[in-house]
């Protein structure tokens, strides 16, 4: 069973950094999937805001995190982090890790669907203050 677990989840102020961290444990047996990372502020939708192919060299990002977000995976401990900069108060919001199941096929805008996950993480708070 896979199971991804996020932690890292903080309270900043506005232009400050923080490190998510997601371990996906269950992949013994896959080298090759879809990772990504979500949030969900109070009263909206869960929105995309970046994913990687683990095992290559393939990310995606939202237009709203692009040039100060950076999704990074670690193969040596099976890892993948998300480094977000420059945060502004907008990127308040819980924070998921989501996996897609080994070899599915995801393409295009669909790496930053919600619809192309299987499996999700229980969240941590980001929250960051003006």
């Amino acid at each position: 069973q896979v199971q991804p677990v996020e932690s890292g989840g903080d309270s900043v102020q506005a232009g400050g950094s923080l490190r998510l961290s997601c371990a996906a444990s269950g992949y013994s047996y896959c080298s090759q999937y879809w990772m990504g990372w979500f949030r969900q502020a109070p009263g909206k939708e869960r929105e995309a805001v970046a994913a990687v192919y683990r095992g290559s060299s393939t990310t995606d990002y939202s237009d709203s995190v692009k040039g100060r977000f950076s999704i990074i995976q670690d193969n040596a401990v099976n890892m993948v982090y998300l480094q977000m900069n420059s945060l502004k108060p907008e990127d308040t919001g819980m924070y998921y890790c989501a996996a897609a199941s080994c070899g599915k096929l995801v393409s295009g805008p669909m790496s930053l669907s919600v619809r192309s996950y299987d499996y999700w993480g229980q969240g941590t708070q980001v929250t960051v203050s003006s």
